[in-house]
Order: structure tokens, then C-alpha cells, then sequence
């Protein structure tokens, strides 16, 4: 359910006062929540933006309908369904292409074989990290080329059918099966590559933040209330970070 994205909403505009528990707190009256972090940079600091992962897509439509365009402590938010990067409009056409997962014999003759049936290569590098694990970077003439060579690639297990039986039988230990599953995809910049990091970190892990004590519930509340009037009545004992009225389809108070 995580990795489908179903239910998963990404918050911007936070007040930078907002932390896990509070963004947890107000998120938390449309449904179940499976994870719910606000992004922070190395410093601890909020940059501004979170994600909160609901257990169905029903509570998800529900808490941009509510929440979007709400003032949350002093600023308003926009909350909108998240949207893997693959999946976004725009996605930027591309020649360069990064694989990784390859073979330890792998080399510019594997190279040429592998993806040059694709289409022209214009240049290459194979290269190697502190482990010794190869990767390579091919960049084509053509973005109609470059496409193909992901669709073809990515996945693909390059083990012949007697080494996927030894490797079977040996069970290396720290060796995992997808570390022989071949990964072909656009290069991306560092930029892109760490901006890609902090939102799958921030998508993955749980927030602790279920504190009792912080969130209230009210109930008999008159049909007119709104989500104004009701925090006027509670902003006499304290700051309300935020404040929600649940409403009919008739846009009156429940």
C-alpha cells in the first residue's frame, strides 16, 4: 500500500512552526494515517512542506477537500495528491541514461552489445563505487533511443539460469535478489537526485506523533459553525494551530 501511493498526500506552504505532531494532529480527522513527516534540512529546521499517507484514497480526497487552502498556525496550505516524480507532467525527454546492478565483468564491448541496439551512442563511462559495483552512464543521439533502452533494460535480470541456481543454493549472506535486477533509468542531476532522496525519506517514515491531550474533538456543534467561529471559541485558552468544522454535502456543519 506504501509503495502504491494510494492515499498519499503531499502539504506545502506549512508554517515553519509546524512540526510532526501538529501536521499528524490535524490530518488525522479524515482517517487512519500510516505515516505523516514534515520535510527538515540538515539543520532540524521545517522547509516547509510534508507528507501525510492515509491507509485509503477515500480519507486522502477528504483532507485536500477540507484542508486545502486552510490556515494552518500562519500560513495558508495547499494540499494536493501526491505524485510520484515518473508519474508528473513534463517529464523531461532525455538522452542520458544511468544503469546500475551490472555484472562484474561488464565492460565497453558488454556495453556497445547491450545498449547499442538501440540506437547511436554518442558517449559512455563505466565507473565503479567505493564497493567495486559497476555503473555506467550512456547518453544517445536520440531521445526515442534513450527511451527505449529503459523500457528494454529496466528490470532485467542478466543471470543466466545456472547462476540464478547457484546463487540459489549459496544464499550469500547481505546479498539480496534485487541487487542482481538490473536498474536503466533518465541520469539525473545531483540536484534531482537528492531532492528525490528527502521526499522518499519523508514519505517513509512514520511519525510517533500521537500524543493525547492535543487534539480535540467537539461534537453538538450548531449547524452554522465554521471553521472561523470555532476557532474563535477556543483561541481564549491557547493557540489553535488548526481548526476544522466537518461539514455535510449541504456545506453545514455535522
Amino acid at each position: 500500500l506504501r509503495k502504491s501511493g494510494v492515499g498519499n498526500i503531499f502539504v506545502k506552504n506549512l508554517d515553519r512552526n509546524i512540526d510532526n505532531k501538529a501536521l499528524y494532529d490535524t490530518f488525522s480527522l479524515f482517517g487512519n494515517i500510516l505515516s505523516c513527516k514534515v520535510a527538515c534540512g540538515a539543520d532540524g529546521k521545517s522547509r516547509g512542506y510534508g507528507f501525510v499517507h492515509y491507509e485509503t484514497e477515500e480519507a486522502a480526497k477528504q483532507a485536500i477537500e477540507r484542508v486545502n487552502n486552510m490556515q494552518i498556525g500562519d500560513k495558508q496550505v495547499e494540499v494536493h495528491a501526491f505524485q510520484k516524480r515518473n508519474d508528473r507532467e513534463g517529464e523531461k525527454a532525455f538522452t542520458n541514461t544511468y544503469a546500475k546492478n551490472l555484472p562484474a565483468d561488464f565492460d565497453e564491448e558488454s556495453l556497445k552489445t547491450m545498449f547499442g541496439e538501440f540506437g547511436a551512442i554518442t558517449s559512455s563511462c563505466i565507473l565503479e563505487d567505493k564497493l567495486g559495483r559497476k555503473f555506467c552512464f550512456v547518453n544517445f543521439e536520440t531521445t526515442e533511443a534513450a527511451a527505449k533502452a529503459v523500457e528494454a533494460l529496466n528490470g532485467k535480470d542478466l543471470r543466466t539460469e545456472e547462476e540464478k541456481e547457484k546463487a540459489k543454493e549459496e544464499e550469500k549472506e547481505g546479498e539480496k535478489p534485487e541487487d542482481h535486477i538490473l536498474y536503466v533509468g533518465r541520469a539525473q542531476s545531483k540536484a534531482e537526485r537528492a531532492r528525490e532522496f528527502r521526499e522518499k525519506t519523508a514519505n517513509a517514515e512514520q511519525s510517533s506523533a500521537r500524543a493525547a491531550g492535543v487534539n480535540l474533538y467537539v461534537k453538538n456543534l450548531d449547524e452554522s459553525t465554521t471553521d472561523a467561529s470555532l476557532r474563535e471559541l477556543f483561541e481564549p485558552f491557547g493557540t489553535v494551530a488548526s481548526c476544522i468544522a466537518m461539514k455535510d454535502d449541504k456545506e453545514k456543519c455535522k
